[in-house]
């Protein structure tokens, strides 16, 4: 995924030193909105999760679900699965509610162990 931040919104208290090339600053996805391609909304961003190795982001952490933060569930979701859309200000990941629903998932407790294959090929496998 090539991040544009060209247009991105400024406003936004984290994003003061955006530029206008394809670097950010992770506190920039935090909390930052996914929707599918239809316009509906999947969630926010809770973190990132990085190759140490290669420098590449791997994962954004998914929340989904719940009210206020209580009952939500999270997921893993290959970085290269979601694409930045600069003019409405959101990440879209091209997968229907129900389907995310369906998706391994996790609790905010209960994180797997990236670094497990077994969980990796499973995510990668279910997004693509």
């Amino acid at each position: 995924m090539t991040i544009q931040s060209t247009g991105y919104n400024a406003s936004h208290p984290n994003r003061a030193g955006l530029g206008t090339g394809t670097v950010l600053a992770s506190s920039t996805l935090n909390g930052e909105n996914v929707r599918n391609a239809s316009g509906d909304d999947l969630g926010e961003i809770k973190d990132l999760m990085i190759d140490t190795a290669s420098g590449t982001i791997q994962y954004a952490v998914l929340s989904f679900g719940g009210v206020l933060g209580m009952g939500d569930k999270l997921f893993a979701v290959p970085w290269n699965a979601m694409r930045l859309d600069t003019e409405n200000h959101c990440l879209v990941l091209d997968v229907s509610k129900d389907r995310l629903k369906d998706a391994p998932g996790f609790d905010k407790d209960n994180w797997p162990d990236f670094a497990d294959t077994t969980f990796t090929d499973r995510i990668s496998n279910y997004y693509h």
